[in-house]
């Protein structure tokens, strides 16, 4: 990053927008470019003005933004001068602001003088999208994080007890502040820097932007029923974020989109998948991403990637991902052109800055998910349970609930659950639990049945729509669930 901002220092950019919420780190890196582009830094702030790197003020009265970008020329040649805030007074629709802005970047351009506006949030206006360079500047690093964990362990005579590669893992994602907050609190609580500390205040500074949820629910393969090709794929491929695997050459897993039936076990194959590779499980719900200002929406999805990416390896799961797409090619007409460029955006992120992340997509529909999207993942049809995945489910619904499965005659209850989902089948098996707690015993086998009597199934109640989908998928996606095996009686012959 400093070597970036260097070179665009060097190459007469006069206008520069990081977006961090690390401002003390965004200075000592303009620091040390200034030191190695032999350039003058100073810092204003609406609080004290203009102030040389001494610490001393430089302008006198510069406090008001109008009288810092009248004044800047007094400051020379070859200088840097770092904004804080600014971004705050650039929300604000003021002419006279942008003008004078304007002015003073183009002046710079011939006086080898960079404004640079660090910010936590992107908020340029039109009339300067062309004027300033944007840079989004980085997460601190594996290595970075390392050097604040030694710190604060040292000052506060911590051994760190051999989790060291652990406590990274855990902290990955955070700023260098957040990060230093969680060794702290750990410190604080058990003594030592704890993973599980970490991670926990990881997963709430996370939840704090709205965008991205750190899914800690702990779905393996075996608490899904059926899906057995679904389940072998993923399992072939549990080992290839391992150090073995990189050093073999392999390189990151295709992604993969869930598409199908409402209630077939989308979500929690998305959620499988985190426990399959022992990665942590990022969900971005799509309809999060947009925004109603001018640059939002873009910006969020790089707020969430830049998370995503920051914490690879992991899982980065988007649900309802059908619902993102849906407006893809009307956008230009209806959005501005919006839809579209965020749609771009999380393409070539996929193709070109995707290694170490495992893109996860559930969708209901493959309709109006762009061939760009679908060419870079491994499509599955995920379809209503059949028979011996009705008793696969069956059978994990009862036992979840505290019950053995093997004292009830599970063919004959999936036979007469045909067409249901497998959220219906729980909440069946649930429904009979309350008959039966009601009265006073326990569940029985009649109870399921009964009780799926009052049910009407998804095979019924979206009949046309579950059919219309079928089509659409087929020969468009994997099927997720083995061939059922049909049962054929025995032949007796004649004398």
């Amino acid at each position: 990053m400093k070597h970036q901002i260097a070179n665009y220092v060097r190459a007469g950019y006069s206008g520069l927008y990081i977006v961090s919420h690390e401002e003390q780190r965004v200075e000592k890196e303009m620091l040390a470019v200034a030191t190695e582009t032999k350039f003058k830094l100073y810092w204003w702030s609406i609080t004290e003005g203009i102030m040389n790197q001494a610490g001393e003020s430089e302008v006198a009265d510069s406090n008001d933004p109008f009288t810092m970008l009248d004044s800047l020329p007094k400051l020379g040649e070859k200088t840097i001068i770092l904004l804080r805030d600014f971004h705050l007074m650039l929300a604000d629709v003021n002419p006279l602001m942008f003008r004078k802005l304007r002015d003073q970047l183009a002046i710079g351009k011939n006086s080898n003088r960079v404004i640079v506006i660090v910010g936590c949030q992107l908020k340029l206006p039109p009339e300067l999208e062309k004027e300033i360079t944007v840079i989004e500047h980085r997460l601190p690093n594996r290595e970075q994080l390392h050097v604040i964990l030694q710190t604060i362990a040292k000052e506060n005579g911590v051994v760190l007890n051999g989790h060291t590669d652990e406590v990274l893992d855990a902290a990955g994602g955070l700023t260098s502040t957040e990060a230093e907050n969680a060794y702290a609190l750990s410190i604080i609580e058990a003594k030592d820097v704890l993973p599980a500390i970490v991670a926990r205040e990881k997963s709430n500074t996370v939840k704090k932007n709205g965008l991205l949820e750190i899914v800690t629910d702990k779905i393996t393969l075996d608490d899904i029923g059926g899906l057995e090709i679904l389940k072998a794929d993923l399992n072939m491929k549990r080992n290839l974020f391992s150090k073995a695997a990189r050093e073999y050459g392999l390189p990151t897993p295709r992604g993969q989109l869930y598409c199908g039936q409402a209630g077939t076990g989308k979500s929690l194959c998305a959620k499988a998948c985190a426990s399959v590779f022992g990665l942590p499980l990022l969900k971005l719900e799509a309809g999060k991403i947009f925004g109603s200002l001018v640059g939002e929406s873009e910006r969020n999805w790089r707020t969430a990637f830049a998370t995503a990416k920051a914490v690879a390896p992991c899982v980065l799961w988007i649900d309802e991902v059908d619902g993102l797409f849906a407006g893809s090619e009307s956008s230009g007409k209806t959005d501005g052109g919006t839809t579209a460029r965020v749609i771009k955006a999380i393409l070539q992120d996929m193709q070109f800055n995707g290694e170490n992340i495992f893109f996860v997509f559930t969708a209901n529909d493959i309709d109006g998910l762009p061939d760009p999207l679908i060419d870079r993942l491994d499509v599955w049809s995920v379809d209503l349970p059949n028979q011996a995945e009705r008793e696969a489910i069956l059978k994990i619904q009862i036992e979840k609930y505290g019950r053995k499965a093997k004292g009830f005659d599970l063919p004959e209850i999936a036979a007469a659950l045909e067409g249901f989902s497998g959220r219906q089948i729980e909440q069946v098996w649930i429904k009979a639990m309350t008959v039966a707690f009601n009265a006073k015993r326990e569940p029985s086998m009649k109870d399921a049945v009964t009780v799926a009597k009052t049910f009407v199934p998804t095979s019924v109640l979206m009949a046309d729509v579950i059919e219309k989908r079928r089509k659409r998928l087929a020969n468009r996606a994997m099927s997720a669930s083995a061939p059922e095996e049909i049962k054929r009686g025995g032949r007796k012959l004649a004398a």
